[in-house]
């Protein structure tokens, strides 16, 4: 029989142990890394939305050569990227070996299709576009694709948007690809513009693979706490949009273009982090800026400077 001594001796090591694991998953990769890519041993994947680059017009194999130049390990691209590759005559096939090689994965995508809307017609063409671009994304071999509050919900009600987000999550378990929508926070839409309603939406789906898109930006501007992730599954996440926000302008007018880098603005992005790790979150932090000034810059800049100030905030962790 094993004493209580014997208990709280046992049990000290395996804190003691855990501790020391826990303190060797930040510590920085060895120097095998090319001096652009070490990596922080951190419990989250960086990556990089295509938005971040978008306002440099870039083609997608571009993007995906400076994502991987800086360190990212995933990226995060905007479907009408994909369609001008292929135009250009590239094929999905060549990309996602391209990604490949270049050790990428792709973890989202962003689309907007009206999925949700009460208009019938135009949700069934919503539910063809998504079916197009599922498709597309699964062959890069990607995880995920934002379902966002896309066109005119102002008379949707919250169960309504469970019942057509459950058939979303069923069209795509059809399709075979491995592709997840999740639904997508806007704080700016008249539904889903808070954390907890696509929360409920989510669960009132009755779906195991319904997840829920926060965006830091947009949890701000639609009036939810960043406290709130503290309460959550980490199942429930399918990503994290990753950005900062200024004091100025103020909540009420700030807009996607006033988005800054991680740990230039106002945002508690330290306690958002330690919140993610400590729930047990391990998925990607993508990050996504609209920024104008960084749109002028030279776009390798603009990655590695993204990329670093991320690094950065996680080494507090």
């Amino acid at each position: 029989m094993i004493t209580r001594r014997d208990f709280c001796k046992h049990s000290m090591a395996g804190l003691a142990a855990a501790a020391t694991t826990g303190a060797s998953i930040r510590t920085v990769t060895a120097a095998t890394d090319s001096p652009g890519q070490q990596r922080e041993r951190h419990p989250f994947i960086i990556g990089l939305n295509t938005s971040t680059l978008r306002g440099h017009k870039l083609p997608i194999t571009q993007t995906i050569r400076i994502a991987a130049q800086c360190g990212y390990q995933a990226i995060e691209p905007w479907p009408d990227e994909l369609d001008r590759h292929i135009e250009a005559g590239g094929t999905l096939k060549d990309l996602r070996k391209e990604l490949e090689d270049l050790g990428l994965r792709v973890t989202g995508a962003i689309a907007f299709y009206e999925w949700a809307v009460n208009d019938p017609q135009r949700r069934a063409r919503a539910f063809e576009e998504a079916k197009r671009r599922i498709e597309q994304i699964g062959q890069l071999g990607g995880t995920h694709i934002a379902a966002p509050p896309a066109g005119d919900l102002a008379g949707v009600e919250l169960l309504a948007a469970a019942e057509r987000y459950r058939e979303l999550l069923e069209l795509a378990e059809r399709l075979g690809m491995g592709v997840i929508p999740a639904l997508e926070v806007w704080g700016r839409a008249a539904r889903l513009s808070r954390l907890g309603e696509a929360v409920h939406v989510a669960l009132e789906a009755h779906h195991p693979a319904a997840c829920v898109l926060p965006d830091v930006y947009h949890l701000y501007a639609g009036g939810s706490d960043l406290d709130g992730i503290a309460l959550l599954n980490p199942r429930l996440l399918a990503g994290f949009h990753l950005n900062d926000y200024p004091a100025q302008p103020p909540r009420e007018t700030i807009a996607d273009r006033d988005r800054v880098y991680p740990g230039d603005g106002i945002a508690p992005l330290d306690k958002l982090l330690r919140d993610l790790e400590i729930i047990g979150y391990r998925g990607p932090l993508s990050i996504e800026l609209f920024n104008p000034e960084y749109y002028r810059q030279d776009p390798l800049l603009v990655a590695r400077t993204a990329f670093e100030k991320t690094q950065a905030l996680l080494r507090k962790l």
